[in-house]
């Protein structure tokens, strides 16, 4: 069972349990086994990780996944490097020769045959194989896999499986209770407690159009953006209009309506 390494506090980026997710993540790690995020987008999911790879003091190797990422692009390749070709690892070789945690985000994003090569490191094998090196790698005791994915933006051509979902220790993310928000925003942007308070009301007011006019909610991430900008003076409408508006629709009769709800929220400053 591997050790924590002592990281330095103020080198361990800022996350605030809203649960059990950092218990729950240690204790995968010291046993082997993978996890699995699911949770709306900007909730917190990327910070989590980060937070806790520099807690146990091991390397993160975060790969963002989308359509046209291949296994080769986590495994490796062989480049013409000064003339000679060589075997240059990808990141999740790299994080299991050197027995770190990779994080594949949005992992439902990835071609299929990105999830054959992680079945045999998501089970009692551990193994990684290099068919074009022949090499067969066995994940040291420290290595450790976690995926994530945004469940609201499933559908039929992108989804685990079943066979892969049931490898995987899982937990559920989501926004955290307000008042725990409010202090994440504040802490983040460096706007007053009180001020971030109403900008977390008008978010959950805006998520409970999910489904309706919009497609996601407001992320906590758009919150802290939006409370940068308006600790740095910029104009309540005009800020919001920048981070919790623009990107969650293009729609101009969607904006509208969501610019009326920020009205009559704050006035129109």
């Amino acid at each position: 069972m591997p050790e924590p390494k002592p990281v330095p506090r103020e080198e361990v980026p800022y996350y605030e349990p809203v649960g059990d997710e950092c218990e729950l993540f240690e204790q995968a790690w010291q046993h082997g086994l993978p996890l699995l995020l699911k949770g709306p987008t900007g909730c917190g999911k990327t910070r989590f990780v980060a937070h806790m790879a520099a807690r146990l003091g091991r390397p993160l190797f975060t790969v963002s996944c989308h359509d046209d990422l291949t296994a080769a692009d986590l495994t490796g390749r062989f480049l013409l490097l000064e003339g000679e070709t060589r075997w240059v690892d990808g990141p999740l070789t790299r994080a299991v020769r050197e027995g770190g945690i990779c994080y594949l985000d949005e992992v439902v994003e990835a071609r299929k045959d990105v999830t054959v090569i992680l079945h045999p490191l998501t089970d009692d094998r551990r193994l990684l194989p290099l068919e074009r090196t022949g090499e067969l790698l066995q994940a040291p005791p420290e290595f450790m896999l976690v995926v994530s994915y945004n469940p609201g933006y499933q559908n039929v051509l992108k989804a685990l499986k079943p066979s892969t979902r049931q490898r995987f220790v899982s937990s559920t993310f989501d926004f955290p209770p307000a008042n725990q928000e409010v202090s994440i925003v504040s802490r983040e942007s460096g706007l007053a407690p009180e001020r971030c308070r109403a900008l977390v009301t008008l978010a959950q007011r805006l998520r409970a159009m999910k489904g309706q006019d919009l497609e996601e909610g407001v992320s906590t991430r758009l919150l802290i953006y939006c409370a940068t900008l308006i600790a740095s003076g910029m104009p309540i409408m005009q800020a919001t209009r920048a981070t919790l508006v623009e990107p969650l629709t293009d729609e101009p009769d969607v904006q509208e309506a969501l610019l009326e709800v920020i009205a009559m929220a704050f006035g129109s400053d």
